[in-house]
């Protein structure tokens, strides 16, 4: 097909619905080849009332790899078919216990003249191409137990956006990026302060003009996020590592990581020995990523900010 052969490996649930359709459609025709007359969905099922030790509907899920309520829906699709029997286990009255009946024992027999003649067909397909779909099969199924697709795709997606990820110092074309991205992370648990405004409409005269720094990061050259190094007063520490907010679509990708060493680094370079920092312990990301990068919590602390309630410091080596 022109559009496998375009669309290439990224098409690969596409073309395997699409071999399953026809395997499945033929399926159909072979049982009833054979005198069997059995829906192809209900084969695994069945096979594990022959030949299997658990008849129990969760037994045989677990077995055949599909879920409680599949297997429940097939059990009562060969219940009516009059193919099977069910009723509670006397040994636990929540699990359900499937038995073949008279009718349904009579297909094994059947089923195994079919099966063997399959198993040939399908060798000899499999004999011309050194390519065997079975043992690839087995190898996809192993691999995505290990790690799904999904969660494969999301880092490699991370990856692509932190190679992408450029740390630029702060210039006012961003003002509005450090407003929006600040204002959007603390309203979404609590309530603007007035510091917090004070801070965000004029960062040039409250952190930059005192000797603090600003960090934005782009991704693809687009502002994703911010972090400010922020000078303090007092003879203990050296700088307060604050106001860091990632946007949400590029969250967990590593940008609130590298702008915090981005600012760290920026700190050792001037010569500070320890940084400040207040958070809320709601914020699980960003306390796993302080911990990290090294911080540890003050045992005595007095917020600044209401929603404040640990802080934390770190030396520098």
């Amino acid at each position: 097909m022109i559009f496998f052969e375009k669309s290439g490996m990224m098409a690969m649930g596409s073309r395997l619905r699409w071999l399953a359709d026809i395997v499945t459609r033929d399926a159909t025709e072979i049982y009833r080849m054979y005198g069997v007359d059995i829906k192809p969905k209900w084969f695994p099922v069945l096979y594990m009332l022959f030949y299997g030790s658990d008849r129990s509907v969760t037994g045989i899920a677990k077995a055949i790899g599909q879920t409680h309520p599949s297997v429940s829906n097939i059990v009562k699709e060969l219940k009516t078919a009059g193919f099977v029997t069910d009723g509670k286990s006397d040994e636990d009255r929540r699990a359900t216990i499937v038995a073949l009946t008279d009718k349904g024992k009579a297909l094994k027999s059947m089923l195994h003249c079919a099966c063997r003649d399959v198993e040939r067909v399908v060798q000899s397909i499999e004999s011309l191409s050194s390519d065997k779909l079975w043992r690839a099969i087995d190898n996809w199924e192993y691999a995505l137990s290990e790690k799904s697709l999904l969660k494969r795709v999301a880092e490699e997606k991370a990856q692509h956006e932190r190679n992408a990820v450029e740390i630029k110092d702060y210039s006012p074309e961003y003002l509005m990026t450090f407003k929006r991205l600040n204002i959007m992370w603390i309203n979404s648990h609590w309530s603007l302060e007035p510091h917090d405004l004070e801070v965000l409409n004029d960062p040039e005269t409250s952190i930059l003009s005192k000797g603090g720094h600003i960090f934005v990061a782009l991704v693809n050259g687009e502002p994703m996020g911010v972090v400010a190094l922020c000078r303090m007063d007092g003879p203990e520490y050296d700088f307060e590592l604050a106001k860091l907010a990632v946007d949400p679509a590029s969250r967990g990708t590593g940008i609130g990581e590298k702008l915090c060493r981005t600012a760290l680094d920026r700190a050792r370079q001037l010569g500070a020995k320890k940084i400040f920092l207040e958070s809320n312990t709601i914020l699980t990301p960003a306390i796993s990523l302080y911990s990290k990068l090294g911080f540890t919590e003050l045992k005595e602390y007095h917020p600044a900010y209401e929603r404040g309630n640990i802080q934390m410091e770190l030396t520098l080596e």
